[in-house]
């Protein structure tokens, strides 16, 4: 059984598919279906399947990005993504799940180019951008007096 046929797999049974149409789709064996299922935690009635797995997401049980698997640390916060990767991709598929407060945006002018702009979540911010610290730090004119 191939990756894509896994994930296939665990795409349609989330969806509340049986076993047998599964195995109608993909053109392998109900049993090896049934088996894989099994094996991986999504067995059982199809509507309680995909009701358990968005219960295990909540509780941070598996990814929210992929459905692995996360092995909790026994102190501190509790993962939600099973690696940086399936953060960075979750966080940028869910845009609208973002919650800035208004506070934490702080408005200040460049102290090279004189520009403003503002930024997030950063009181010391002193430059626009790198290119405007590069310049200001290396860059300076010998009549400047450096």
């Amino acid at each position: 059984m191939t990756e894509f046929e896994k994930q296939q797999i665990q795409d349609l049974r989330l969806k509340g598919v049986g076993y047998k149409a599964i195995a109608a789709i993909l053109g392998i064996s109900r049993d090896s279906i049934r088996g894989y299922c099994k094996r991986n935690g999504l067995d059982g009635d199809s509507k309680v399947v995909s009701l358990n797995v968005e219960e295990k997401i909540n509780q941070n049980l598996l990814c929210a990005c992929c459905g692995k698997s996360i092995k909790q640390k026994k102190r501190g916060r509790s993962r939600r993504f099973c690696s940086e990767d399936c953060r960075r991709k979750w966080w940028n598929d869910n845009p609208d799940k973002r919650s800035r407060k208004e506070s934490a945006i702080y408005k200040y002018t460049c102290s090279y180019c004189n520009k403003e702009f503002s930024c997030y979540g950063n009181k010391r911010r002193k430059y626009c951008s790198h290119n405007c610290f590069i310049k200001s730090r290396y860059w300076k004119d010998e009549k400047d007096g450096i």
